[in-house]
């Protein structure tokens, strides 16, 4: 391990007024999001549409890597480079997911465990081969009835920790997620005391594998109630929440913080993050950068534009998918509004 490496990619995902794009959806995820806009999810229609994100110019201004899925960083572009080449021409950093996504957890009904660390330490050589620069591994963690289970919370904490460790084992930035679904009906409180729990479980663990903190990324879920709960919550309440629950838990020498979206809208996304990084508050200075590493709440638009037409509409999918990161990065800058939204393409 060398963290020299490890630090100056963690710093570069979080460079200042910078995300992560997540662009790392299987063919089942892909399918149902094709299948939506009428697009038919071959694999050359896959790659087109992520080839007219790739090469929208001027995306290194506002994005600093992106989530790869294993079919994507082996496809090649129209020109004959590979898309993870294009991608770090423009000094954009390639990200590889490498879970193997979450089955049932034995003897705990409908709770999920994320699969994948069997030959991990060879699938992370090649993937550095190919270009990788960091890594993602996403747990699940469902918030219902006597859930989540402590079982649950320990084995999925467990598993992001040895994932973590041997990334960094190959210089490769992990990026945990540990995502807190914010699906069902419980408040805003219910989702504060799970969140706590789940991190304080993850950072434990990690520290017990060896994980070095300064070369580590979290991909967090925010506090917010559940989309079924009868009190909603302000954007308010959730960067408040948010940032109280990552004050209480997270290392402080942690190299960033990125968020997922998780099934928010769109501008309600770009607007929680520009609250919690809003000068206006008094949460004092962070200890680590605030950013995104959103996937739907940027390309929702982006699709739809690009479905209705993928050969002609290239130019105006990229406008609206530059549009899109620009406002999120006004936002890891507290500089987002209602009236720079105004200025959409679409």
């Amino acid at each position: 391990m060398d963290i020299n490496i490890l630090k100056q990619t963690g710093e570069r995902m979080v460079a200042p007024g910078k995300g992560i794009l997540a662009a790392d959806e299987s063919a089942v995820t892909c399918k149902k999001r094709f299948d939506s806009v009428g697009v038919e999810c071959t694999e050359d229609n896959r790659r087109a549409y992520r080839q007219t994100l790739f090469t929208a110019e001027g995306l290194e201004q506002y994005i600093s890597g992106v989530i790869l899925h294993d079919e994507t960083i082996r496809q090649k572009g129209d020109t004959g480079k590979r898309l993870a080449e294009i991608l770090a021409e423009k000094g954009i950093l390639p990200g590889i997911k490498v879970d193997g996504g979450p089955k049932n957890l034995a003897l705990h009904g409908e709770e999920k465990i994320t699969e994948g660390l069997d030959g991990l330490r060879e699938r992370l050589a090649e993937y550095k081969t190919l270009g990788a620069k960091f890594a993602k591994w996403r747990a699940v963690i469902t918030i219902g009835e006597n859930m989540p289970s402590e079982a649950c919370v320990s084995a999925n904490a467990h598993a992001l920790a040895r994932y973590a460790a041997l990334c960094q084992e190959a210089d490769i930035v992990p990026m945990i997620e540990p995502e807190v679904l914010i699906d069902g009906d419980h408040t805003l409180e219910e989702c504060y005391a799970v969140t706590e729990t789940v991190l304080e479980e993850v950072f434990e663990e990690l520290n017990h594998q060896g994980v070095a903190p300064e070369g580590t990324i979290l991909k967090a879920s925010m506090v917010i109630s559940g989309k079924k709960a009868a009190k909603q919550s302000t954007v308010e309440e959730v960067a408040d929440n948010t940032i109280r629950v990552l004050k209480a838990t997270v290392p402080a020498n942690l190299a960033g913080v990125v968020f997922l979206s998780g099934g928010q809208g769109d501008e309600q996304a770009t607007a929680h993050l520009d609250a919690m990084n809003s000068a206006s508050h008094n949460w004092g200075k962070m200890a680590w950068p605030l950013t995104f590493s959103y996937s739907r709440a940027i390309q929702n638009p982006v699709l739809k534009k690009w479905s209705e037409n993928p050969e002609a509409n290239v130019k105006a999918a990229q406008d609206i998918l530059l549009f899109r990161s620009k406002m999120n990065s006004l936002a890891a800058q507290g500089k987002y509004s209602s009236e720079v939204e105004k200025e959409r393409p679409y």
